[in-house]
């Protein structure tokens, strides 16, 4: 059966994984409690979502400042908590449009896409990062804006990349069968998981990613479709 969705992960895939722990977080981190109280009305479900977070982890009530801690400690401990990604979407938008960065991609992604994008493939996203995240590092990377190309955006709403539930999600969201979705990450866990739930699978081994039981390539450009 032949292929009609390649769906990518960011971090370590598209996306040098210093980018996001070396960049993006410690900007949301440093931009946290100047963000969140200058937004706490607006913000005000998601502060309470984080509230709930906490007290149903055995927290007392907490205030703003025991939240804006909570939501900082998630951030060092890179916790894939809703109500997080969400605010730091929101703070790596300001960054974006105040030019202090841009969303780093490998070289080989932008020509990768071009040929999928061509030949009439279509193109997913699916990262622990919320979906305007992902936008944000697409629409505002390094080798410009990549968003036409993209169909879908997929987060942890889904479920877990780490499971088979998640793709069985999203062959359903895209109306695909498993087989006409082909996964590419750098993490085998994830790529087992794809795999049970009928995916075709490779890994992604930038420098430092060891390889896997998993077919592998360095570069986009060794792919063969």
């Amino acid at each position: 059966m032949n292929r009609k969705l390649f769906l990518f992960d960011i971090e370590g895939t598209t996306t040098d994984f210093n980018f996001v722990h070396k960049v993006l977080f410690p900007y949301s981190r440093e931009r946290m409690k100047d963000f969140v109280t200058l937004h706490e009305t607006e913000l005000k479900a998601t502060l309470e979502e984080v509230s709930r977070t906490m007290v149903s982890e055995g927290g007392s009530q907490p205030d703003l400042n025991a939240i804006i801690g909570q939501l900082i400690k998630w951030i060092n401990e890179d916790r894939k908590h809703k109500a997080l990604k969400e605010i730091q979407g929101l703070i790596w938008d300001e960054g974006y449009k105040s030019g202090a960065f841009k969303g780093h991609v490998y070289p080989d992604v932008r020509p990768f896409f071009e040929n999928l994008h061509s030949s009439g493939y279509q193109i997913g996203i699916y990262s622990s990062g919320s979906v305007k995240a992902q936008k944000l590092i697409m629409e505002n990377s390094s080798a410009g804006d990549l968003t036409g190309f993209i169909k879908y955006y997929f987060d942890t709403q889904v479920g877990g990349k780490r499971e088979k539930v998640s793709y069985q999600n999203i062959a359903i969201r895209t109306q695909l069968t498993p087989p006409e979705i082909h996964f590419f990450s750098d993490i085998p866990e994830e790529l087992k998981a794809a795999q049970l739930a009928g995916f075709r699978v490779t890994q992604v081994l930038r420098e430092g990613t060891a390889s896997s039981e998993f077919p592998g390539i360095h570069q986009f450009a060794e792919f063969r479709f």
